[in-house]
């Protein structure tokens, strides 16, 4: 028998990088591209595999410790035999490495115990050993989803999300033919490609999730606001005497929250629908789709039913920055009670917006407009506020829907509009 020491390979540009995971114990018996251990960068987990077979003696290393090439992980015993019979070979090993070890950087194995096949893990992707080792119990294949931590990491709820995004289990496991374009863009003339905003690409499986599994229905109405703007154009600060500047946006927030108090179903998530079960919340955070140069963003107004218009007014102001400025703390944009969203600056009447799941309804606001409509017996000319709700149907029929604008509408009609500055 002959005692030899495992050392960390050729691990490019690996250097002083943590163990996070020992994958062997003294005394195992291990075989040849069997992984030892898994080190992490700031980039990506790569496991050292073995490169002789053999018992283990002893391990040097343990988790938490920083290693480079050459740090020797482990001592075993081989067959001398085996050791003979690869002597001849010892000169191309480091080579033999060197090539090993970039492919395990582009790859990692996906073992399977009935039939042991092999998975693409791309050196890009970002995850711990314990949530790779998660994605592959569920047969996920971890190079197709996003992740939402810092440098695209991947979490446990990111695989769970992603599974859930699956309509139908049997055909995402099916070969899927893909659709090539006939023709190159370049053909026609000049283009430029463009790598897509990083919060676009993260919120574009949470748009996927919502508009898969969630049936979604649009109701759309108007309301009259004549009064509400009236009121909100007339109101004066009493320390300056000059005229508040208060967006509709906050009068909004408030309707709604008051709203949301009187149809409880619409204040609901549906996290543990697959159980039969709904969450109903006692809380009332408002989420506000915010337009920004690095894609949509939604933080919340926190306890808006405890907040007068003017405070609104001005958390709705330093949210926007945020998000804008990407300051924004990220446990703002969730836990919230229902979803606000407004083209009303930019025009637009009618549309169908997305329900930011897992919330079950979202209010679209459009360009409110002069028109002439009947009033109390007159045909009169009054300012008209596009309304467009949609909700899931599963937990939100088409009457409901129909009455929580009703009252919605009637908050921010006539002789309400006082009623929500207090």
């Amino acid at each position: 028998m002959l005692k030899k020491d495992i050392k960390v390979p050729n691990i490019g540009d690996f250097k002083d990088v943590e163990v996070i995971e020992v994958l062997v114990k003294k005394g195992q018996v291990v075989k040849k591209n069997d992984p030892l251990i898994t080190i992490e960068s700031d980039k990506s987990s790569v496991e050292i595999p073995a490169i002789e077979e053999g018992k283990i003696v002893s391990i040097t290393l343990k988790v938490g410790d920083n290693v480079s090439e050459g740090d020797k992980i482990l001592e075993i015993e081989t067959n001398e035999n085996l050791e003979s019979e690869n002597n001849d070979k010892s000169i191309k090993k480091e080579t033999k490495e060197k090539i090993f070890i970039e492919k395990v950087s582009l790859e990692e194995k996906k073992v399977d115990h009935q039939n042991s096949i092999k998975n693409d893990i791309s050196d890009s992707i970002s995850a711990s050993p314990k949530v790779r080792k998660f994605a592959r119990e569920l047969g996920v294949n971890i190079n197709k989803i996003q992740g939402s931590e810092a440098r695209g990491r991947i979490t446990e709820d990111d695989i769970k999300l992603f599974v859930s995004t699956q309509s139908n289990r049997k055909i995402e496991n099916e070969d899927k033919e893909k659709v090539q374009s006939e023709y190159s863009h370049s053909e026609f003339g000049e283009i430029e490609i463009k790598d897509i905003p990083r919060v676009k690409k993260i919120s574009s499986k949470y748009l996927i999730n919502s508009w898969t599994n969630i049936p979604h229905v649009t109701n759309h109405d108007e309301a009259d606001i004549t009064d509400l703007e009236e009121f909100r154009t007339s109101l004066i600060d009493i320390y300056t005497g000059e005229k508040k500047k208060i967006t509709p946006l906050a009068f909004i927030v408030k309707a709604l929250t008051t709203s949301l108090k009187k149809f409880p179903s619409f204040n609901s998530s549906i996290d543990e629908i697959e159980k039969g079960k709904i969450t109903i919340k006692k809380y009332y955070h408002i989420g506000i789709a915010v337009d920004t140069p690095h894609g949509l963003m939604v933080p919340k107004i926190r306890n808006a039913d405890n907040k007068n218009i003017s405070l609104i007014g001005t958390e709705l102001k330093k949210l926007s920055e945020e998000c804008r400025n990407l300051k924004i703390n990220k446990k703002e944009l969730y836990g919230g009670s229902m979803t606000i969203t407004s083209l009303g600056s930019i025009g637009g009447s009618f549309f169908t917006p997305i329900i930011n799941y897992p919330e079950v309804a979202i209010l679209g606001i459009g360009k409110s407009q002069k028109k002439q409509i009947f009033f109390e017996g007159k045909l009169v000319t009054r300012v008209m506020l596009p309304l467009s709700l949609s909700y899931d149907h599963r937990i939100i029929d088409g009457a409901e829907a129909a009455r929580f604008n009703n009252d919605l509408k009637e908050n921010l009609g006539k002789n309400f509009a006082y009623k929500l500055a207090v």
